[in-house]
Formats: structure tokens, sequence, C-alpha cells
């Protein structure tokens, strides 16, 4: 196989997902309320460790020969067109004594055919061979030095590119031979090395699977650690702002393992602070409202009173003014004042605030009032208020450290996993049957390793005496072409011509000699390598062969894999082959969720039953949460009884659109200084003057001050008017 499962056995990787799960679960029940964990990140960050024992992948490493191979695996499936012989193969297996021949020759037909070309031409060469030594023994076969016309420089020069071009293909398939003999060297020996190295490590992996269901079975930690974080409210606190609520409520919330016993705290103080603040500000404007109504009340009584006070000290006066004016305009000296007398008949006064209801009821029931410092008590309400998490972590410290054991007994059941499981029972098989393939391969593997050796030193024997006919040739080639050029001495001329000629003849004679020795390696390499490519890999790429492993009785009993390998029954090698290549772990490959239901011993409920129920039952009793001193909500309560809303604002409105005197005293004044200049009765004029000067003075120091105290009173009861819609 070119490739093999690195990394961590597929029971780690199902148990890491099934702690996965149950720390979900742990961290994230259901729950009516939606609580928001105070850590900036709600993912848990598991190691990912790899097997650090991994089956090393062998890959044959591209090269300039590969259409050379390509060619070759062309021509073996020309030759070997039959499919996988199962029927053979289960008949030399299972009773090798009744294979016949004819079946063998059958497949064996293309193989068969080359052997015979083989041996036909190990018989012609050392034939020919012979054949031309008689020959030359008899010199009839060339050796004769012949006069030089111009027909036979031709036919040398036909025989000398013929030869040459002979000689090239020679070398660059002598060259071939050797990089390939050497590249099957070179790749046999880290093959055979890798038979036993992958069955033991294979062994080791099967070894460390406790250590794997162990080492997965330990990541609970990491949600374990995670909860007792959140358990010890190691997480920092949210800021809040902060103002008080005058509520005496006793809070009892359901809660969720978000942030825990703090985070319950910060989760209760977040839900209430709306109505919070709301109520606040409520609270604020009532007692804003308390103190300003007082205070306009009792300018409304005082002012009230003074009026009251003011008119009966002004009507007598005014009544004088109004007789002796009207007697003066009716005197018949003077002159154009009927004019002004209806204006002076009208000098009558106006409002009447003894009319007005009285508010000295609601003033006593307010007396005293406010009894409490409501800034300070605010603020201490405030504090209270924002004190809710720290309230929570005491009240829920009992609950905390029972959730604490539960975590702890949890662990304790994880734990058992690793204990419990019934590793020996599937690993023993497969591991023994592992051990006895290494143990019985060795044997074979020195016999190929040596076999490969053999084969290796022959090849380069019989590729050098390849190397030394080339040799032979282009010496007696160069000596001839260098005889040919040299005509002009007869001697000379002879000599290197002989000597070319005895090292061609020598050439010849090597080829005869052990041509036919190269052919019969030839064949048998190919013919070994051959049938392993047709048979073996060819099958094995398509997986025909596991096909025929994997059908019963096509094995016998001492070589059923399925059952050495502690594989099911309905299972078989070629799906457990496919699984290995992709990557699959033993778990998946050994079908151990058959025999040991994982899914069944890591569901949730299991380890999280007494979590989840105490979770589930638990209420946060906070207590009495008090945000306003009693005395505080008694003096709001006596501001809302106190019947500020029920007094008749609009008989005060009424009232004071009327004027302090009906006939306005500055008018009346003035037309009677006008009266005066008109007159010309000395002693009338006289009379006249004093009486605007009278009114004069009475405005100014009697009404003027009236309606001073009737634009103060207007205040009051514009803010009164206003506040007593409000007051419930």
């Amino acid at each position: 196989a070119d490739r093999a499962p690195g990394s961590l056995l597929a029971t780690a990787r199902a148990m890491r997902a099934a702690g996965l799960l149950l720390a979900w679960a742990l961290l994230h029940p259901t729950a009516s309320q939606q609580c928001h964990p105070s850590s900036p990140g709600g993912v848990l960050r598991f190691t990912d460790r790899h097997a650090e024992i991994q089956v090393p992948a062998l890959h044959r490493v591209p090269s300039s020969l590969d259409p050379l191979y390509g060619l070759v695996r062309r021509c073996l499936d020309l030759i070997q067109q039959n499919p996988l012989p199962t029927e053979l193969l289960r008949t030399a297996l299972n009773d090798p004594g009744s294979v016949r021949t004819s079946q063998v020759v059958q497949y064996e037909l293309g193989y068969v055919v080359c052997a015979a070309v083989a041996l036909l031409f190990t018989v012609a060469v050392p034939v020919a061979g012979m054949c031309f030594c008689y020959c030359r023994s008899r010199r009839q076969c060339g050796g004769r030095l012949r006069a030089h016309r111009r027909s036979l420089g031709c036919r040398r020069r036909c025989l000398l590119a013929c030869l040459s071009f002979t000689s090239l293909i020679i070398l660059i398939s002598v060259t071939c031979a050797f990089v390939t003999s050497q590249r099957v060297k070179g790749q046999m020996e880290p093959g055979l090395r890798a038979v036993p190295s992958t069955l033991r490590t294979l062994q080791q992996h099967l070894a460390n699977v406790p250590q794997g269901v162990q080492m997965v079975v330990d990541k609970f930690e990491v949600p374990q650690k995670q909860i007792i974080s959140d358990l010890g409210g190691k997480h920092g606190a949210r800021q809040h702002p902060k103002l008080a609520l005058g509520m005496d409520d006793v809070l009892t919330v359901p809660w969720c393992l978000a942030g825990l016993s703090r985070s319950v705290g910060l989760s209760i103080h977040t839900q209430l602070k709306a109505i919070t603040y709301a109520a606040l500000a409520d609270l604020q404007d009532r007692a804003r409202d308390l103190q300003t109504s007082l205070h306009h009340l009792q300018i409304l009584h005082r002012t009230v009173r003074a009026l009251a006070a003011a008119r009966a000290e002004l009507e007598p006066a005014l009544q004088e003014r109004r007789r002796r004016v009207v007697e003066l305009l009716d005197d018949p000296r003077c002159t154009s004042c009927a004019s002004v007398l209806g204006r002076a008949q009208g000098l009558e006064l106006g409002a009447d605030y003894s009319k007005v209801p009285s508010v000295e009821k609601v003033l006593k029931a307010l007396v005293g009032l406010p009894r409490s410092d409501f800034a300070e008590m605010i603020r201490q309400g405030n504090g209270t208020f924002n004190s809710i998490p720290e309230l929570a972590v005491e009240r829920m410290a009992q609950v905390i450290q029972d959730l604490r054991g539960d975590l702890a007994r949890t662990a304790e059941k994880v734990q058992s996993i690793a204990d419990s499981f019934p590793l020996p029972d599937y690993i023993r098989p497969v591991s023994e049957a592992l051990g006895k393939a290494e143990e019985r391969s060795q044997p074979y593997l020195r016999e190929v390793q040596r076999f490969e050796w053999y084969r290796w030193i022959a090849g380069t024997v019989l590729c050098s005496i390849i190397l030394l006919i080339l040799l032979c040739n282009v010496t007696g080639m160069a000596l001839g072409a260098y005889g040919l050029s040299k005509r002009e001495d007869p001697s000379d001329y002879e000599c290197r011509g002989e000597a070319g000629a005895k090292f061609l003849l020598g050439g010849v004679g090597l080829a005869f000699l052990f041509s036919w020795l190269l052919i019969l390696l030839v064949f048998a390499t190919f013919l070994v390598g051959g049938n392993i490519q047709t048979l073996v890999c060819r099958n094995w790429v398509n997986q025909e062969i596991y096909k025929f492993i994997d059908t019963p009785g096509n094995l016998p009993p001492s070589m059923n894999l399925t059952r050495q390998l502690n594989l099911r029954r309905d299972s078989n090698l070629s799906s457990a082959y496919r699984e290995c290549k992709s990557g699959a772990g033993l778990w998946e490959v050994l079908q151990l969720d058959r025999s040991y239901d994982l899914d069944e011993h890591l569901k949730t409920p299991k380890y999280t039953a007494d979590f989840q129920k105490r979770l589930g039952d638990f209420m946060a009793n906070l207590g009495d949460v008090r945000l306003l001193r009693s005395e505080g909500r008694q003096d709001l309560e006596t501001f809302a009884r106190s019947g500020v809303d029920e007094v008749d604002y609009g008989r005060f409105q009424e009232e004071m659109k009327n004027p302090v005197v009906q006939t306005s005293l500055p008018g009346l004044a003035r037309n009677l200084e006008g009266l005066q200049k008109m007159q010309r009765n000395s002693t009338v004029a006289g009379r006249l003057a004093a009486e605007a000067q009278a009114l004069w003075h009475m405005q100014n120091s009697t009404v003027q001050s009236q309606e001073a105290l009737v634009a103060k009173l207007g205040e009051s009861v514009q803010f009164l008017s206003h506040l007593a819609p409000h007051l419930k």
C-alpha cells in the first residue's frame, strides 16, 4: 500500500467527539432563562493529539525511466491478458497435488511463447557460433585483405554504418540495464526492510491503543477545569451604573450554568435593572416632590391668610375713599365730573380668598416630613441593589460545593470508560497474527534478498561483458577506419586492418559465448517479475486479490486472514484495506463498536443526570433584598395619602382671575387729576388733587403688596395643580 494511517486511533477520535458533547452538555444545560457567560468565548479548546507512532509510507520517486516502465507494463498486459485465475489459485492453495499442468500452461501461455523464443535463441546462438568458428577455421568467413575497388569501399562504408548503429543501440540498452538493475536493487532493500518494520509498527499501534483511550479520557480535564473555574467565580465582574431602587421584595430567581454564582447575581442584576432604574427615577422625583410640595403648600397657606387679612384692612379704607370721591364728583361746583362718577361708584373690593379651600388639613398631615434623609437612603439602596452578585455568591456556596462533588463523580464515571474497555479481547488475536506474520516472513525475506543479490551480480557481470563486446567493436571499427586512411603504406595498412578485424572477431566470439546466458537471465527475471506484476500488483490495484481472499473457500483454514485478524464474519479484508488506506483507525477496521457500544457508554445523560437534576431543581433564594428603609417608605406613603391631590386648585385659579379692587385705582386717580385741571373753583380743584393723591397712596401701599402676594400664590397653585394628578 502507498498510504498508511498516521493519525490517532479512531477510538480516540470517537471518544474525543463524545467528550466534546459531554462538555457542551455540562456547560450549556437547557433552561428557561437566557444567561450570558461572563467569559469572552464559549468554545472549549482541545489539544489535537496525533499518534506518535506512524506507519511509514513508501513512495517511488518519479524518474526519466518512467516511459520505459510504462512500455514494459503495456508489454506485460499484452503478453498476459488473462484475469486472476481464481479456480487455479483455489486448487493450488487447498489441494496442490490436483493442479493440472494444462491449467498452468493455459494461464501462462504468453510466457510459454516467450520461453520458446528464449529457448530457441539459447540454442540457436551457440550453434551459430560453432558454425562461424568452423567457417573461420576453413578461412571461408572473411579475414582476407582484398584489393581496393570502388564497389568494395561503398560496401565497407555501409557495413561501418550498420555496425556503428548497432553499437549505439547496444550502448543505450546496456546503460538502461545498468540503471534499472541498480534501481531495482536500491528499491528492493528498503522494501524488504519495510515489511517487518510495518508489522512491528502495527503491533506497537495495537499496544498503544489503551494509552490512546486513556489519553482521550484525560481530555475530560478540559471541560472539568472550565467548570471548576466557573464554579470558583474567577471571571471578572461586569460593571453596572449605580442607582437605587425603592422596593422591598424577596427575589427568587431560577438560573442557568453560564457564569455560575457571580454571573447568576449579574444576570439577576441585568434582568432587574430596567424596572429598577425606572422605579429609582420615580423615587427621586417623589422625594423631590415631597419637599417641594410641602414648601409650596406652606407658601399657599401663608399667602391666603395674608391676603384675607389685607382684604379686611383694605375694605373700610376703600369704602371711605369711595364715599368721599363720590360726594366730590357729585358736587355741582365740579365741572365735567359726571363722566367719572360711574367709575368712582364701582370702587369696590374684588377677590375674596376666604372662599378658597383650606390646605391646613394637608399641612397637618405632612407636619414633620420628611423624617428621613432620602439622599442617604437612596445611596444605601443603590449599594444594596449592586451587592446582589456578591449576595448570590454567598447564598450559592453550598450548591456550588454540591456541584463540585457531582463533577468529581462524573470524572470518575468517565475514567471508568478506560478502566472497563475490553481491549485485550480484541487486540490479542490481531497482535499474535502480526507477530506470526513477521516471524514467518523473515526466512522468505532473507531468501528474496539473497536471490536479489545473485541477480544483481549476474546482471552486472553480463552487462560488463556486453560493454567489453561493445569496446571490441568500437576498437575494431577505429583501427579499420584508420587503416583505410593509410593505404599509401601497404605494410602499415595490412597491420592495422588485420588488428581491427581481430577485435571485431573477438567481439563476435564473446557475443556467441555469453549472449545466451544474458537471454536466460532476462527471461528468468521477466518470468518472475512479470508474474508478480500481472498476478499480484495488477490485481492488487483493481482489488481482485482482496475479493479472492474474501470469498469463502478460496483460502485454506490455516490462511484465514479474517479469523486471524479477528475481523467479524460479515466484514472482509477489502473493506479493512480501504479503511486503512483512507486513514481510518483500528476502531473502525476491527469494528469494535459492534462488540463494545461506545455510543452507549458515552451517552451524556449517564454522566450528567445528577448534574442536570441539581441544576433543574435549583432556586437561588436571595432572601430579603431591601432597597428602601421603612421610614422612607412611610414618608412617601404619608405624602401620597396627605390629600395634596384632593385640594381643588381650580378654585384658587378662579379667584385669582379677580383683581384686588374692581376699579383700577391708578386709572381713577389719573381721571381725577385730569378733572382738577378743568376746574375753575380752586377749592374743588384742591379736593380732586387730594383724592387722587390718596388713591395713589392706597395703590402703592396696599394694593400692590396684595398683587405681589397673588402672584406668589399663583406660582404655588400652578405647581401643585400640575403635581396632584401624578401623586398616585
